[in-house]
């Protein structure tokens, strides 16, 4: 017995000496660090630290917890885990990067970083005319679906990050979280303001050693964005917007006045017809019960992916019903055909611009004082 409780003795004691031993680090030596003041992303934490920045991005499917912390750390510079706070080591500036999607080519390419990305997954989305020359001359590797990429020509790439998007229980991503390649989760489409999603550019510019840069960019933006505001609030008038096509026979996805869309509606001085629906996602409705609400509407935007434009006769002999629209009948229609725009590539980051050109289509005296910036870089209006 004697020998039990001398056991339990030292096994408490190792436990108090040794606290961090089974869970997670702590410093308690851990120095202050400067946290940025995020203003509008409600999903992303930055704080920089003398020699190293932390990251920590909020899990948006359930709030109270984390969905990954990240520690960046200069390349240059030698560390001792030990000293560093629970996350995952990145060594940054990046400098052979996979970069899943077609937006945050787009945003890196900007930032001056293009040389950074060694390949791409669904390259046939990238608009970018830089990265499809370098994937011809095999500077930059194609490694097809994103839904699952050619893993073997990616760890001949060697790769010192992964950029990709997270998906509510997607069940983890495979054979490449086996590569032991950090995984950066981009998880800023989940943000529900536009000037939300933007400001991620701020953390991405810190993974390419160009922070400056992107801190500017998104002041511009956020600059420009809130002046389209002010200018489009300020108006009288208030058009009756809705917007796209139905999908099929029995759906007709809406966006819910929560989104990034529904919100930006209301930002470009527009009263959205589905705005009382709170949601922050697409919400699927009946043609009858979108006709009941719309048929009124003053404008109607329409966003689709085709070879050919959509006119107003296309439409007609798609649908009889659409005529009844007073969108329709009005002429008061406006078409964004994304395979040739690139509208998914731009707007996530320079929501400024899609803003403009709304303010612009929903308050023509504004396009009549802006010469330069008439609606026409994604929506024009359908012809006939």
């Amino acid at each position: 017995m004697r020998s039990f409780v001398l056991h339990i003795i030292a096994v408490c004691t190792f436990m108090l000496l040794f606290p961090s031993c089974g869970g997670e680090r702590t410093h308690a030596s851990q120095p202050a660090g400067d946290t940025l003041d995020i203003r509008h992303a409600s999903h992303l934490q930055i704080v920089e630290y003398p020699g190293y920045t932390v990251v920590t991005l909020r899990n948006p499917w359930d709030t109270l917890r984390t969905l990954h912390s990240y520690v960046l750390v200069s390349r240059k510079k030698t560390y001792n885990a030990d000293t560093l706070p629970v996350g995952t080591v990145v060594r940054v500036p990046l400098q052979r990067s996979v970069v899943y999607t077609a937006v945050h080519c787009g945003l890196v390419e900007e930032l001056g970083a293009l040389d950074a990305i060694a390949g791409v997954c669904d390259s046939k989305y990238i608009h970018q005319p830089a990265v499809h020359e370098r994937i011809r001359q095999k500077t930059m590797l194609d490694l097809g679906n994103g839904i699952s990429p050619d893993v073997e020509r990616m760890i001949v790439l060697q790769p010192d990050a992964l950029l990709l998007s997270p998906f509510e229980n997607s069940g983890g991503y495979g054979r490449v979280e086996r590569l032991g390649v950090p995984i950066i989760e981009c998880a800023d489409y989940m943000e529900t303001s536009a000037l939300g999603r933007a400001e991620w550019m701020r953390f991405y510019g810190r993974l390419y050693g160009c922070s400056e840069r992107a801190d500017s960019l998104f002041a511009a933006v956020e600059t420009d964005y809130l002046t389209w505001k002010h200018r489009a609030q300020a108006s009288q008038h208030q058009p009756k917007v809705f917007a796209d096509l139905p999908t099929g026979p029995s759906a007709w996805y809406v966006s819910g006045g929560g989104s990034t869309i529904g919100r930006m509606y209301a930002d470009a001085g527009a009263k959205y017809l589905f705005a009382d629906n709170a949601n922050s996602g697409s919400v699927p409705l009946s043609f009858e019960t979108v006709y009941s609400k719309a048929r009124e509407a003053d404008i109607w935007l329409i966003r689709y992916h085709a070879t050919v434009n959509r006119t107003y006769g296309s439409l007609a002999d798609e649908n009889e019903a659409y005529t009844h629209f007073s969108a329709y009948r009005e002429r008061r229609m406006y078409g964004c055909n994304t395979a040739y725009s690139r509208f998914y590539d731009e707007v996530p980051f320079h929501p400024e611009r899609l803003l403009a050109e709304f303010a612009c289509i929903f308050h023509p005296e504004l396009a009549e004082e802006t010469d330069s910036l008439a609606p026409s870089r994604y929506y024009t209006p359908l012809a006939e």
